[in-house]
């Protein structure tokens, strides 16, 4: 397998994130037939190569066991959570959640390895790459180590299986009593155990998982990666560790150097992972400056040196968070995107935000409800993903701009976000963004030096609005915006 074949030319790329299993069952009710990884229909690749994305996620392809199904269909607290995805659900749509696994190899259900290696040679032939999950925190509770090497897992005790009930339980076989796998801010996760990161052995034995995991695909998206971090380990768990995450991606890089890592991380330790090795963390806090609808924090949030920046995942959903759709009404939405996919990074897509969809599909549910497409959501994206193809906002030169007050008294300056995107070839990009529930004006400096004596032409590439203004007047003063409440422009500048 060549491996070089789909890399990204992309300085920023694309990246769709696909449920498995929900995607399959799907397209074997479309199409009338068993779709495995194998079968995928090519209309269907060639769609995902149309819209432009770079990278191709798949959540959920890796072997769960029976337990973890069991413990799905038990749990009461799930059947509320299921019933609202899923008013219709039965209990063949439950499934173990992908985060619980026994094996780093694929589902037979879903194709198996072989499957997954055709349908990777098929993005591949679409300029594509393949990301898959790896799972470092946690197995399942019935993974072959439980029995094999029960000492790869953190130890509990008859005061702490009484006490805590809801971290810690017996192994499926003998005594032992084992740690759920959590985070110190929540209750442990009852369908899977701790790995012991203060064992030496058991980091050893991860390092040759993500091994075979990185023979599979392009990338890994390393769920919680935070959590195995020293620091962190310890305050969760009272163990001292050794680090893990700058051997273990320095041992994949020795054989495969271009095998890319992203981090799901928060609590602000996006630069430490970064540091450790890793292309892209999360960008957690950029979604949560926009969920607060004000502009001014966001901004901020923009000032970060652009290295930290550019090795970000912007988003507006993913399968943990609400649905895009329901978090944001629709003319915010349009300017939350603008400033979440043209800003500096990787631009992360989930399965259904494209349409419009509300449902937020729980990770136990193998079956999605009947949506349909919003219209209006539709056309947004379709605009923006089009943008994207752009070599300017792929590969061009980002900068946060300032605005000015339009007049002495006037306050709604602070209202703006804007930026510009800057290539000698391929001429420059104005994104304007009120974010603001206000009529907003303001004057925007530009950063295109000496505009003496030139006309600076201004289109707009979202609503196709086109103006002229003389480049003294805007070296002078900026260019003048008065924008309605969540107002948005993607000017496409030339200079004559």
């Amino acid at each position: 397998m060549n491996r070089s074949m789909a890399k990204s030319n992309s300085y920023y790329p694309s990246l769709y994130q696909i449920n498995t299993r929900v995607w399959l069952r799907s397209l074997s009710g479309r199409y009338g037939q068993p779709i495995t990884l194998a079968k995928v229909p090519d209309e269907e690749l060639n769609q995902l190569a149309r819209l432009g994305f770079d990278w191709i996620w798949l959540l959920g392809v890796w072997r769960t066991g029976d337990l973890g199904q069991q413990i799905a269909r038990e749990l009461p607290e799930l059947r509320q959570v299921f019933r609202e995805a899923l008013p219709d659900y039965q209990e063949t749509d439950i499934c173990s959640s992908p985060f619980a696994i026994t094996a780093y190899s694929v589902s037979l259900d879903l194709g198996g390895d072989h499957g997954l290696a055709l349908f990777r040679e098929r993005l591949q032939e679409r300029g594509m790459q393949l990301l898959l999950d790896f799972i470092p925190n946690h197995t399942a509770r019935d993974h072959p180590w439980l029995t094999l090497h029960p000492n790869y897992y953190v130890q509990g005790n008859e005061v702490q299986i009484l006490s805590q009930p809801f971290n810690y339980d017996r192994a499926p076989h003998g005594d032992r009593i084992i740690a759920f796998g959590r985070d110190p801010y929540f209750h442990g996760w009852s369908d899977t155990f701790q790995l012991n990161y203060g064992n030496p052995q058991l980091q050893t034995a991860v390092q040759g998982e993500l091994i075979k995991v990185a023979e599979l695909c392009d990338g890994v998206r390393c769920d919680m990666a935070m959590l195995i971090l020293p620091e962190v380990f310890k305050r969760t768990w009272g163990i001292e560790m050794q680090p893990f995450w700058p051997e273990a991606i320095a041992r994949i890089r020795e054989i495969y150097p271009d095998f890319t890592f992203i981090a799901e991380v928060y609590w602000d330790l996006e630069w430490t992972l970064q540091r450790q090795g890793f292309d892209y963390t999360y960008d957690k806090r950029l979604y949560d400056r926009l969920l607060e609808q004000e502009a001014r924090p966001v901004r901020e949030h923009l000032l970060a040196e652009l290295e930290f920046q550019s090795h970000s995942v912007r988003f507006l959903e993913n399968h943990d968070e609400p649905r895009a759709m329901v978090t944001f009404p629709p003319q915010v939405h349009q300017a939350a995107a603008l400033i979440t996919y043209f800003s500096p990074g990787m631009r992360f897509f989930h399965q259904g935000q494209l349409q419009g969809y509300q449902a937020r599909i729980p990770m136990q549910i193998c079956r999605a409800p009947k949506e349909y497409q919003d219209p209006q959501i539709a056309n947004l994206y379709s605009q923006l993903l089009d943008l994207l193809k752009l070599p300017i906002l792929q590969n061009g030169n980002w900068q946060l701009l300032e605005c000015l007050p339009a007049w002495q008294s006037n306050w709604t300056w602070d209202n703006f976000v804007t930026f510009s995107w800057l290539d000698d070839e391929d001429g420059n990009i104005l994104v304007v963004v009120n974010y603001s529930p206000h009529q907003s004006q303001c004057y925007v400096r530009l950063p295109w030096g000496d505009l003496a004596g030139k006309q600076v032409e201004f289109q707009d590439r979202m609503n196709g609005a086109e103006f002229v203004r003389r480049g003294e007047d805007l070296q002078q003063f900026g260019l003048y915006l008065d924008t309605p409440a969540w107002g948005t422009h993607v000017f496409e500048v030339r200079m004559k």
